[in-house]
């Protein structure tokens, strides 16, 4: 996979995806980076970038010519065709589901916009689909360009130590993951369940479900409205249900 940015700020998403997961992945080549920034494509001395809206009011609104050509230059910079997505608050919602689906494209170009907006015109003529990462507002799109990033590099092959993390991560089943714990020299192995030190895996398997079905229930409920419940799904989150409501409320 080719990941072009189109942004104002190329050290930031640089910076950001050195580190990590990204990082790794990158240096195992399994899949490419670059940045453009529209400065690079303007013709005045000022490099300027963006304009006063129509209609008036605070703010300005970043110009179609220069992101236009660092669009098409980055379409051109390899021979696979490329979608564009633009980063915006008013995009579709970004999930995991939507992050495996964009996955399966080879070329990506994630278009980061700044001050109020960018030219509607702009986006109906170039871009493909807009995507948010969340209901607030950010200074600019490098930010939500880095979290998609991140979240494409964990599904490529060979970008995690191991293979089966990706699997057992939150909303990958559409589920919340379930708790876990590790070795604490202040507290050794106190508050942890019994069966994760059982060695029984099959037992550990089903208590990770269970818990996973139980946080999903009582943290996202909507997330469990979704998901159509096998038998052993059904039972184990019956009987989590059932524990819980007979715990004692302070």
């Amino acid at each position: 996979m080719r990941l072009d940015v189109v942004t104002l700020f190329p050290e930031f998403v640089l910076a950001a995806s050195q580190v990590g997961i990204v990082g790794r992945a990158q240096q195992r080549g399994l899949f490419e980076l670059a940045v453009w920034n529209p400065r690079d494509y303007t013709e005045d001395v000022h490099r300027t970038v963006d304009g006063r809206p129509f209609g008036g009011g605070p703010g300005m609104v970043m110009r179609i010519e220069p992101l236009a050509d660092a669009i098409r230059a980055a379409k051109a910079a390899a021979p696979e065709p490329a979608r564009v997505l633009y980063l915006s608050p008013q995009g579709t919602r970004l999930t995991q589901r939507k992050v495996r689906e964009l996955s399966s494209c080879t070329r990506l170009v994630l278009l980061c916009g700044r001050y109020e907006g960018i030219d509607e015109r702009l986006i109906e003529r170039e871009v493909d689909e807009e995507v948010s990462i969340g209901d607030y507002v950010l200074s600019g799109g490098e930010l939500a360009a880095a979290v998609l990033i991140d979240a494409l590099a964990r599904l490529k092959e060979g970008a995690l130590g191991n293979a089966d993390s990706a699997a057992q991560d939150s909303f990958s089943d559409g589920l919340l993951d379930c708790p876990h714990y590790t070795r604490s020299e202040s507290l050794g192995d106190e508050g942890v369940p019994e069966v994760l030190k059982s060695g029984d895996h099959a037992a550990i398997r089903r208590w990770r479900l269970k818990q996973a079905l139980g946080r999903t229930w009582l943290r996202r409920p909507d997330l469990l409205a979704q998901i159509e419940l096998n038998a052993e799904q059904r039972k184990l989150f019956d009987e989590f249900r059932r524990e819980y409501l007979a715990q004692p409320r302070p």
